[in-house]
């Protein structure tokens, strides 16, 4: 394909562009000169990525369910990139928001006289006794494919890449279990592809006449098992070849709840992969070979890298990144009998000889493999009970140990805000008879003096709620003052004054401080 081909007037949608594939195609589209509408359930995951900033790039909010919603993202766009499918088989109505979504797609994409879709299905699709999960991404596919405009349809196996969830389940079961029981699946056939690999298949098949209207298989030059590819990971990562004894009783929600207990991949993911390992994801034809001709990664050179970038913190995207930010509108509130319930506050403070950015380097730490600076044992014991009782314990981890950005997992906590050196907001996602977060704002107060005040907010519930806050009340004194105590010391500048709990007037002066940007 040529330059003038890829530069072509036409603003190009990538639908999904927070999502794990979508994050990295949108800066290669950038690089190549093509102007990009970036589209994402949220605004605020979408203007923390690198290329937010671009002037190629423009955000937009997008519900796909929404036809008016679908219909202002798709206009003034002659392609459209679609990379989005539900990974949740525990909602009832999955399969028929996707069939939704994509007849929106089909309806828009038909006014607006689109010139291509691109569609990046799965391998295996075809197969007798589907998964409710594969067999609703072929009823997508199928709804695409009878467009009046052309359909581009890449159909992959596993991705291997850092950060994605296959790539994270064959990393931990392999890292932590020298000896399993497997279920069967493990030796089922496959035809892993290379994350640079889809990529590159991805930005040729833009405009690209001879892919109109075809559907494409899409792997790698190796048909292995999956036991192969655990032995071939633990080859690249320099561990012992994992003792692998299948079994046949492992159903997919067994798998599930083992993958979930072993990885750090809730149930909910792990169960649509799963199923989807059952059966043989392999290539029939490779026809794209001849029209999109490139260097495909053995397993063994795919597996190296993203064991490299893992090893470097340089993951671009990771599987953790999808999902709807939860509105918070009940934290921000200064009103103590908050119109939708009461809500609970402990609000912390400590000064100390330094700079904002020697306060934000500890603050932005927190969590993942630092821990939460304080009794580290209890958050692992609550992690626990979050497991025990459904929830995703402190498994989740963090994409990097450094860098936060919105949207983030941190352990069982999301990023909802993160401004750099000024302020950061963490959303609870564990298990919880109502709702929390817990905030951090930093405000340099002189010279080499700055102040780091501490929130946690809870929105309790009914009975249970307030019960669940009265029973932990006790453990916050300690849990809250040693975690702001700790997050003083990690700045590495001599505290000046001492962390202190607010009194209720001094609270409610500083919440309505907070609500209006000043810190003091």
């Amino acid at each position: 394909m040529s330059d003038d081909q890829l530069q072509k007037t036409g603003t190009v949608l990538v639908i999904g562009a927070t999502g794990y594939v979508g994050s990295r195609l949108v800066p290669m589209l950038l690089s190549e000169g093509v102007r990009v509408r970036a589209a994402g359930r949220s605004l605020e995951k979408l203007a923390t990525r690198s290329w937010a900033t671009n002037p190629m790039v423009e955000l937009h909010q997008l519900d796909l369910k929404d036809l008016e919603s679908t219909r202002q993202a798709v206009e003034g766009c002659d392609v459209v990139y679609y990379l989005m499918h539900s990974m949740n088989p525990e909602s009832k109505d999955f399969a028929q928001a996707d069939k939704l979504a994509a007849g929106n797609m089909v309806k828009v994409g038909e006014e607006n006289g689109l010139c291509q879709l691109i569609y990046l299905g799965g391998l295996g699709e075809d197969e007798a006794n589907l998964s409710k999960h594969l067999r609703s991404r072929a009823e997508v596919a199928e709804i695409l494919r009878g467009a009046k405009f052309p359909v581009t349809i890449l159909r992959a196996a596993m991705i291997i890449g850092s950060g994605s969830a296959s790539f994270e389940i064959l990393r931990y079961l392999t890292d932590r279990l020298p000896v399993m029981v497997t279920p069967r699946w493990v030796s089922t056939t496959s035809q892993p592809i290379a994350i640079r690999n889809v990529l590159h298949y991805l930005l040729k098949a833009l405009r690209l006449g001879e892919t109109f209207d075809r559907t494409f298989d899409i792997g790698g030059p190796e048909v292995l098992t999956y036991r192969q590819l655990m032995e071939t990971y633990a080859r690249e990562a320099g561990l012992p070849v994992p003792i692998i004894v299948p079994v046949p009783v492992f159903t997919p929600r067994l798998s599930s709840y083992w993958i979930n207990f072993v990885t750090p991949v809730p149930a909910y993911i792990a169960r649509p992969l799963a199923e989807g390992l059952r059966n043989p994801a392999v290539c029939r034809e490779s026809k794209i070979t001849e029209i999109i001709p490139q260097d495909l990664l053995t397993c063994a050179a795919a597996i190296k890298i993203a064991i490299d970038r893992i090893q470097h913190h340089k993951v671009e995207s990771h599987w953790t990144d999808a999902g709807r930010m939860p509105p918070v509108e009940w934290f921000s509130s200064s009103d103590p009998q908050w119109a939708g319930g009461a809500v609970f506050s402990d609000v912390r403070r400590v000064t100390i000889e330094g700079t904002a950015a020697d306060a934000w380097k500890a603050v932005a730490r927190i969590g993942g493999t630092t821990g939460w600076y304080y009794a580290n044992w209890l958050w692992r014991l609550r992690g626990l009970l979050d497991f025990l009782w459904g929830g995703i314990g402190l498994r989740l981890g963090r994409r990097d140990p450094d860098e936060l950005r919105t949207g983030d997992a941190v352990d069982f906590w999301r990023v909802k805000s993160a401004e750099r050196e000024k302020r950061l907001l963490l959303i609870a996602e564990m298990k919880l008879p109502g709702e929390a977060a817990l905030e951090f704002q930093i405000k340099q107060t002189g010279e080499n003096r700055t102040e780091i005040l501490q929130i946690a907010r809870f929105l309790p519930s009914g009975l249970l709620g307030l019960a669940y806050w009265f029973a932990v009340s006790p453990l916050h004194e300690f849990i809250f003052t040693g975690m702001l105590s700790g997050v003083a010391k990690a700045s590495q500048r001599e505290i000046l004054e001492k962390t202190r709990k607010s009194s209720l007037q001094e609270q409610t002066l500083q919440l309505k401080a907070v609500q209006q940007g000043e810190v003091s």
